[in-house]
C-alpha cells in the first residue's frame, strides 16, 4: 500500500550520519562563536593599548615640557644675574598682593 517505502524508524547508519552532521554543525557554530570572541578580545586589547599609550605619553610630554619651562626660567634668571637685574619670583609662586603686605606690617 506504499506505507512500506516510508519506515517512520531509521536504520543506524541513517541515525549515525544525522548525528555526525548535527555535531559537525554544531562544532562549525562553536568555532565561529570562539573566532568571534577571541577577534573582540583582541581588539579590544588593542583599544585599551592605544589607550594606554596616549596618556603615558602624554604625561611624558607634560613632564618633559615643565622641565623645559624650568630649564627656561633658571637660563633667564641666570641671564638676569648677569646683567645685574633682580631676578622676578616664579610664575608659579605668585607674589602677595600689597594689600596683604600693608596689613602684615600694621599688625606687627
Amino acid at each position: 500500500d506504499g506505507h512500506d517505502s516510508q519506515d517512520p524508524k531509521q536504520s543506524p547508519a541513517d541515525m549515525t550520519a544525522f548525528v555526525q552532521n548535527l555535531l559537525q554543525q554544531m562544532q562549525n557554530r562553536f568555532q565561529t562563536m570562539s573566532d568571534s570572541i577571541v577577534t573582540k578580545n583582541i581588539l579590544l586589547t588593542c583599544q585599551i593599548c592605544k589607550l594606554w599609550n596616549f596618556f603615558f605619553l602624554d604625561v611624558n610630554a607634560l613632564d618633559d615640557m615643565g622641565s623645559r619651562i624650568n630649564e627656561l626660567e633658571q637660563s633667564i634668571n641666570d641671564l638676569r644675574a648677569e646683567m645685574g637685574v633682580e631676578s622676578s619670583p616664579s610664575p608659579a609662586t605668585p607674589a602677595k598682593p600689597t594689600e596683604e603686605i600693608t596689613k602684615e606690617e600694621g599688625s606687627a
